[in-house]
């Protein structure tokens, strides 16, 4: 019943929540890193082949792991944008309220998405319309 009638999470809940963001941030910051590393480094090691077949095999190879690692690092800079999002919805004691209903997310689903503006309720809601 309690539950019901909370309108925001406790300055310890969002504290909590605060720290996992912070955690998620930094493992995605490194991830990041390495991917930037590794792309950098890759341009490197093309000169050194000798045979023109296996050089244009290997540029190919090359050229799609260079698109498949800038998918990747364009979807990991919006993931460390959308948890900077939430550090400021955090600041402002809105985190955890959902965008649509006005109501409490779930600590677990937020545990899980810890950037979700959406309950479960909405999401799904918003997700009928397009299965029609």
């Amino acid at each position: 019943m309690e539950n019901q009638e909370k309108t925001r999470y406790s300055d310890e809940e969002l504290q909590e929540f605060k720290q996992i963001i912070l955690d998620k941030i930094a493992q995605a910051q490194t991830d990041l890193d390495l991917l930037t590393e590794a792309y950098t480094l890759s341009n490197t090691n093309d000169t050194n082949d000798t045979s023109p077949s296996f050089k244009v095999l290997e540029e190919g190879s090359q050229v799609l792991s260079k698109e498949e690692n800038s998918q990747l690092a364009l979807r990991l800079q919006k993931f460390i944008r959308d948890l900077e999002n939430a550090l400021i919805r955090i600041e402002n004691k809105t985190y955890g309220i959902c965008r649509v209903t006005g109501k409490l997310i779930s600590k677990e689903r937020l545990k899980s998405v810890p950037h979700a503006t959406l309950s479960m309720e909405a999401k799904l809601n918003q997700q009928k319309p397009n299965q029609l």
